[in-house]
């Protein structure tokens, strides 16, 4: 299962942990991904969809 948003595209980022003593880990950020049902080319469809993307109105639900 793909954590990307259908909308937009936000995909997960990587980056470090770093930690006081300046020890680096690696570590993933996942967007807010959150399943809707959205009307998609007039049609209704399960959708995986960042948070962002519904505050903004950019799902018809």
């Amino acid at each position: 299962m793909s954590k990307i948003c259908e909308i937009c595209g936000k995909k997960p980022r990587v980056g470090n942990n770093v930690s006081h003593a300046h020890n680096k880990t690696k570590k993933k950020w996942y967007p807010n991904l959150q399943s809707v049902k959205a009307v998609q080319n007039g049609q209704s469809k399960k959708m995986k969809v960042c948070t962002s993307c519904i505050k903004s109105g950019k799902v018809e639900k």
